[in-house]
């Protein structure tokens, strides 16, 4: 898959790699995936755009509040001859015209107290100003239908917080899987699968350790081997 991406500006990362894969694993019970997928702050667009090339008979809907990134979603989309449907603006003061039976999302989750970027892109793209935590899943709540799925990842440290709000707004969490970037370190990523007014319990998948001593391990190596992303750097 080639996808296009700002040479000065906000890239995807090893994030949405993982939580593909994720997904993936999560949906492989499932024997028929189709209806409308959200794809929330789509950036690029390589998030939805793998889980469309995975499940053909999604249809791809994508939410993204920049200019930039609304063209490279689409350009992305032309590209790997995927259809998609853009909403453009802040996902949290659209108005949609239908629900979804999925929505997935690498949102941006650093903390405002953190030290940000001057560059107005990376801000919007990685801090959760724009789209703070509790809003964010209270609106996909809103906009899923009834049973809906729905991934994302966020930073471990809110785990609390996510777990909180999701039972707040009806969202039971059916899987967890924590990144950690090696074996001995602490997890840094929590990849969640939830859904909409479900009854599951929940399963905790185990760990992804992302390297090996200097190397990646062989789990995350198959899991860029079935993404099979190339990037090109671009002025936008």
């Amino acid at each position: 898959m080639v996808l296009y991406q700002p040479s000065n500006g906000y890239c995807y990362n090893s994030d949405t790699h993982f939580l593909y894969s994720f997904i993936v694993q999560n949906l492989y019970k499932f024997k028929n995936i189709s209806g409308d997928v959200l794809d929330i702050g789509s950036g690029s667009g390589i998030l939805g755009l793998l889980v469309s090339r995975e499940y053909e008979k999604l249809s791809l809907n994508q939410c993204e509040i920049q200019n930039s990134f609304q063209q490279l979603s689409q350009i992305n989309a032309r590209c790997n001859k995927i259809d998609t449907n853009m909403y453009k603006g802040s996902f949290l003061d659209l108005e949609f015209d239908k629900q979804f039976d999925m929505c997935v999302s690498n949102p941006p989750f650093y903390h405002t107290n953190v030290i940000k970027s001057e560059n107005e892109n990376l801000k919007i793209a990685r801090y959760n100003d724009s789209l703070p935590l509790k809003q964010f899943i209270k609106k996909v709540s809103e906009v899923l239908k009834n049973s809906g799925k729905f991934f994302f990842c966020y930073d471990v440290k809110q785990l609390n917080e996510i777990m909180f709000f999701l039972n707040e707004y009806k969202l039971n969490i059916e899987s967890l899987q924590f990144v950690h970037p090696k074996k001995s370190k602490n997890a840094t990523l929590v990849l969640v699968y939830a859904r909409k007014n479900s009854k599951s319990l929940l399963n905790i998948l185990p760990p992804l350790v992302v390297f090996d001593e200097e190397d990646f391990t062989t789990e995350v190596k198959e899991i860029y081997k079935k993404s099979s992303t190339h990037s090109i750097k671009v002025e936008i």
